[in-house]
């Protein structure tokens, strides 16, 4: 379960995890902004579709590593997005336009005994060189959710990530 995200087709990939549950619990690492940030991006999500999906990044605050690589010390922090689909605790998607202006993001979560299966699909990501960067970004992001939903110390975010872009480069 824990191997690399799969492309299942042009501009999309998708990524399972399990995580450990209730399906509550998770979900609200999913829409809570102060939950969230632990992992991925503080902001505000106007539950409903239609309303408000954003995201506000702070990397710094993910892991012991503070400073990222030279590549990414210019990278926009703050993303709009729009919530497209929900049903409460089990699926939420949200426009991504970080990873282009068609980009969409959906999480689904099935309980499974007490754990809960996370499965992200992000679709219509714009060019190969952003899916290698958004799978390597979305492997890192959840491992650091699990590490937390774990109660352990999360693992170095941008470390992390530049090992994944490598894998991802040679199956992408």
């Amino acid at each position: 379960m824990n191997d690399l995200g799969t492309t299942t087709e042009q501009g999309t990939v998708r990524l399972e995890r399990l995580l450990p549950g209730p399906i509550e619990r998770v979900w609200a690492y999913l829409t809570e902004s102060d939950k969230r940030a632990t992992w991925f991006a503080a902001g505000t999500f106007d539950l409903r579709v239609g309303g408000k999906a954003d995201l506000h990044f702070n990397h710094a605050n993910l892991s012991s590593e503070k400073s990222p690589p030279d590549m990414y010390k210019d990278m926009k922090t703050d993303y709009p997005g729009k919530i497209t689909r929900l049903e409460s605790p089990r699926l939420l998607s949200y426009t991504f336009e970080a990873a282009g202006p068609e980009s969409e993001v959906t999480f689904e979560l099935e309980p499974r005994g007490k754990d809960v299966l996370l499965v992200i699909t992000h679709r219509r990501i714009k060019d190969r060189k952003t899916m290698i960067n958004v799978a390597s970004g979305w492997d890192t992001h959840v491992g650091i959710l699990g590490d937390r939903l774990n109660g352990v110390e999360p693992r170095p975010f941008w470390s992390t990530h530049a090992k994944l872009v490598g894998e991802y480069e040679a199956r992408l």
